[in-house]
């Protein structure tokens, strides 16, 4: 099987059903050997098993691709050192890596556990860093390799009950971008992508009222598959010179984000006091304030 990516050796993690399945299919299909990583858990993190990796890796292979199936967690050092190893062992060697594993604990943030602080937490930031650590000493070494990390709108922008996940994932933005600073001498790429899709995480969004009924059926025609094509391209060699940057893919549609930068700035030569900054200079500023939004309202046209 040839293809943008013949030759690379690919990790997915949480690629047993959703976003990751997908992308580990499009993998294999673009020629990549593919490592699919999943621990086979409910969302509530229960119930593990061996199946939805080892059925994705099935697929790849009925394809005419190569995989193995691989159900190491993302959430420890150790654990996520075997996700590498894995590729290492059976291929010789690792390119690219995907970051997709993931996990929800929505709960209005006055009244979230700390263990669902921590379990969100562990999954995606630390999981995101655990796993590209894991290989980053090969790519340094190798002076190549791709990392694609899948962030969210939920921290970008924000969302009702997500504090958890919207910290996490915009985490996950800045660690990618000191990811591209730091290792961009060593020909190592780190890009985000903010997908909208359904899957097994958003299948548990409350529809109850027509309102959120409504925003499901939006939700339901963005399908996971279509996020696939761009994580292939930022994995690919065609993907060079695209570095620290963060996409969304929603449907057919691409959108490039933008990233924090100083929009407005006041001087007071002699220096501020509390007093003048309330009478001077947030009045001078608060034109510029960011509103106090969530994604749904930021991107607020339907899928295209």
């Amino acid at each position: 099987m040839t293809g943008m990516l013949t030759g690379k050796v690919a990790v997915v993690t949480g690629a047993g059903g959703g976003i990751g399945r997908e992308i580990a299919l499009a993998m294999g299909a673009a020629g990549a050997k593919v490592v699919v990583n999943d621990i086979g858990a409910a969302l509530s993190g229960e119930g593990l098993t061996g199946a939805p990796a080892q059925n994705v890796a099935d697929e790849i292979k009925a394809a005419g691709g190569i995989a193995v199936p691989n159900t190491d967690s993302v959430s420890t050092r150790a654990s996520a050192n075997g996700i590498i190893e894995t590729a290492i062992s059976h291929f010789g060697r690792i390119d690219i890596v995907v970051n997709n594993a993931g996990n929800l604990r929505d709960r209005v943030f006055h009244k979230m556990s700390d263990e669902e602080w921590s379990q969100v937490i562990d999954v995606h930031l630390n999981g995101t860093f655990f796993v590209s650590r894991a290989a980053a000493n090969h790519f340094r070494e190798q002076e190549s390799g791709a990392f694609v990390h899948m962030t969210s709108t939920s921290g970008l922008i924000g969302n009702f009950g997500q504090a958890n996940y919207s910290a996490a994932k915009l985490g996950i933005a800045a660690l990618s971008k000191s990811i591209a600073l730091d290792m961009n001498r060593y020909n190592v790429r780190s890009n985000c992508i903010a997908p909208f899709a359904w899957s097994r995480m958003t299948s548990s969004i409350p529809a109850n009222t027509d309102e959120e009924k409504a925003r499901v059926l939006k939700l339901q025609k963005m399908e996971a598959h279509k996020v696939a094509p761009m994580a292939v391209f930022l994995a690919s060699d065609s993907a060079k010179d695209v570095n620290g940057q963060i996409f969304a893919v929603r449907a057919n549609e691409i959108m490039l984000f933008s990233q924090p930068r100083p929009v407005r700035s006041v001087h007071m030569s002699t220096g501020w006091t509390p007093e003048s900054i309330a009478q001077i200079a947030a009045p001078a500023m608060k034109h510029h304030f960011a509103a106090l939004e969530r994604s749904p309202d930021a991107i607020d046209w339907d899928p295209i």
